[in-house]
């Protein structure tokens, strides 16, 4: 029979030992500095000056008093180190980086998570609460393939709820995609107060930019005639999104066309002439200055005459039309129209 234990390789009383409460003592110590077991950290030097009864674990390179003991358990007791070697399934909370780990028969290791958890809430450096239940703060994360694919999925229970990713800046909302209210897929930005919806694709496939800029203008009345090297205007809308207004008068009538925002636009022109008694055109014009396109006719040319252009049109811009001849143009809804796309 062996005189010390199997798994805490503890002392056994002897029947023929003497002193025997030194070795019961032993024992005791022992049970002290491993039942409940908790480290400061893990080193390979000792401190300068241990607390009584304080532990370590003796990690690769130790020197001074630990030199050979890499491994075990350093226990300050009664002025010098004992050592304890840990078996395989120790536990022990080290306290400095305030974590419980276990021994594996080689290193210590953090306790490893169930492989079925059921749990509340969980957060990953960060607080998770009952609305957040899943809450990660990280430089990034990782959603990897287990097989070929890998899907996420966000449901919500009836079609008038909401299922969307929300981007954030300070805790402000300024970009939202998915479902919201609805069973089209939308993407929606903020200025940090009102919502507008840049692009929606409904169930047929069928996809709509509802503030993209677009705007078929005409001038209201039956018809209008501008003398020559006058600029007229418009003065309704058959047709406005994303912003466009009307601006201040212009002397042969109507308003500027205000471009709400920069960028590439295309600009069609359909005149409608009612009556000409000489050559005559007409010009879009930028700023009352620049040519955007320009449409000739005399007194023999087609009634409905059509012209498109591109151009680079900046936000606050004004349309307007330059004239020059003589002639009468038809106005209304289905007179002269002007229109203007941002592409």
């Amino acid at each position: 029979m062996s005189d010390r234990t199997t798994n805490l390789d503890m002392p056994f009383i002897m029947p023929s030992q003497a002193q025997k409460h030194v070795i019961h003592n032993e024992a005791l110590l022992l049970l002290d500095a491993i039942v409940q077991l908790s480290v400061v950290d893990e080193r390979s030097s000792p401190p300068q000056t241990p607390q009584p009864g304080e532990r370590f674990v003796v990690s690769t390179g130790a020197t001074g008093a630990w030199s050979g003991r890499t491994g075990r358990i350093a226990i300050w007791q009664d002025g010098y180190w004992a050592y304890a070697k840990p078996r395989t399934g120790w536990r022990a909370w080290f306290a400095t980086s305030g974590r419980l780990k276990v021994f594996d028969g080689s290193a210590w290791q953090d306790l490893p998570l169930p492989e079925n958890a059921n749990v509340m809430t969980l957060g990953i450096s960060a607080t998770a609460d009952e609305t957040n239940r899943f809450a990660v703060s990280s430089p990034a994360s990782l959603f990897n393939h287990a097989g070929d694919s890998h899907r996420l999925k966000i449901n919500k229970a009836s079609a008038t709820d909401t299922a969307t990713l929300l981007f954030q800046s300070g805790w402000t909302g300024h970009a939202e995609m998915g479902l919201a209210g609805n069973t089209d897929f939308s993407i929606k930005v903020s200025n940090g107060s009102e919502w507008k919806t840049g692009l929606a694709i409904d169930s047929a496939g069928r996809v709509t930019t509802p503030n993209q800029p677009a705007a078929s203008a005409y001038r209201s009345g039956t018809t209008f005639a501008p003398t020559s090297g006058q600029q007229s205007g418009l003065s309704n809308f058959a047709l406005n999104q994303g912003g466009f207004t009307l601006g201040s008068a212009v002397a042969g009538g109507g308003n500027t066309l205000v471009v709400p925002a920069t960028g590439l636009y295309l600009v069609a022109l359909t005149l409608s002439l009612a009556s000409a008694s000489a050559a005559y055109s007409v010009t879009v014009s930028r700023n009352g200055s620049s040519t955007v396109l320009r449409i000739a006719g005399s007194t023999g040319t087609a009634t409905t005459l059509s012209s498109a252009a591109v151009a680079q049109l900046q936000q606050g811009d004004t349309l307007t039309f330059s004239h020059s001849g003589s002639a009468t143009f038809n106005a209304g809804a289905t007179g002269t129209i002007l229109s203007v796309a941002m592409i």
